[in-house]
């Protein structure tokens, strides 16, 4: 039985870019049933219009469940709670809860400094009707001072009421197995999914994970960079490392595998095709 998926987007900054989302959320869909699609959320208004514009759009037409991101660095508890009750009366049933950057020039965090306290104020306005997801990192968020504090802060977000988690995307399948090893010796028994970013640009990729902090590993740099400007090459290369990646994921039981699908739907679809995820299996076109 193939293992669920599910996908993430961004909120597109144009309406070129949200006819294009939506044909790619819609071919997505149709050809592999994700579980839900996830919407990011910039804190301090920096994207939060066209994120709700989004939610509201794939919930009602989308005929997958939408789950926004909620980011509560700069929002007050008045201002979390609004959203909550608009989002419970579209009928969704999933929020990904996160701390979220401090937007440059900030002062201000607003009422809420860490994500548990996001988690724990959801679960005190909501109750149950929210299944909470929070982020994880298996290669330690870049902020941390150490490994370990990095996982009492997951325990605390767990303990205030996540249900399940997601990953920042990795390479290496050893930082999510002892990630997962660390989590049993605390009793943490959520659902930990792992976050999967297609490969297909090299610069592109190499910026948001010196910026997030996930690891490239040397000798996958080096063979990315070799490719130069040939990209139907990189990507094919691409292709295969993530795939890889995912079937050796699927060996570990991962309980399911989430996409950071970065508004295309072509390399999830092949990424499902060869290694048997999804609820239904995209065919050769």
């Amino acid at each position: 039985m193939p293992i669920p998926v599910s996908c993430e987007f961004f909120p597109p900054k144009s309406a070129a870019g949200a006819e294009k989302l939506r044909d790619v959320y819609q071919t997505l869909a149709r050809t592999i049933q994700p579980e839900y699609f996830s919407v990011t959320f910039g804190a301090g208004g920096s994207t939060q219009s066209r994120t709700f514009e989004t939610v509201r759009e794939i919930q009602q037409n989308a005929n997958v469940p939408a789950a926004p991101h909620l980011s509560c660095i700069g929002s007050t508890r008045e201002g979390v709670a609004n959203i909550l009750d608009d989002y419970r009366a579209q009928g969704i049933r999933r929020i990904v809860a996160l701390r979220g950057d401090l937007p440059s020039g900030m002062q201000d965090p607003g009422d809420f400094r860490y994500a548990n306290e996001l988690v724990s104020f959801i679960r005190e306005h909501s109750g149950d009707w929210f299944h909470i997801e929070v982020a994880a990192y298996p290669e330690f968020h870049p902020q941390a001072p150490s490994a370990k504090v990095d996982l009492d802060n997951f325990e605390r977000k767990v303990n205030a009421g996540a249900d399940g988690a997601i990953t920042q995307y990795f390479f290496s399948i050893d930082a999510y197995t002892r990630f997962m090893d660390d989590c049993e010796k605390r009793n943490i028994n959520i659902p930990i999914v792992p976050g999967i970013m297609p490969i297909t640009n090299y610069h592109q990729l190499a910026r948001f994970s010196d910026n997030c902090g996930a690891d490239i590993p040397r000798w996958l740099r080096k063979r990315l960079e070799s490719f130069g400007d040939d990209l139907d090459s990189l990507r094919d290369f691409g292709h295969d490392v993530v795939a890889d990646l995912c079937t050796r994921l699927i060996q570990a039981d991962a309980p399911a595998i989430h996409f950071y699908a970065m508004n295309r739907a072509d390399p999830v679809i092949a990424l499902c095709r060869d290694t048997g995820l999804g609820k239904k299996q995209p065919t050769e076109e």
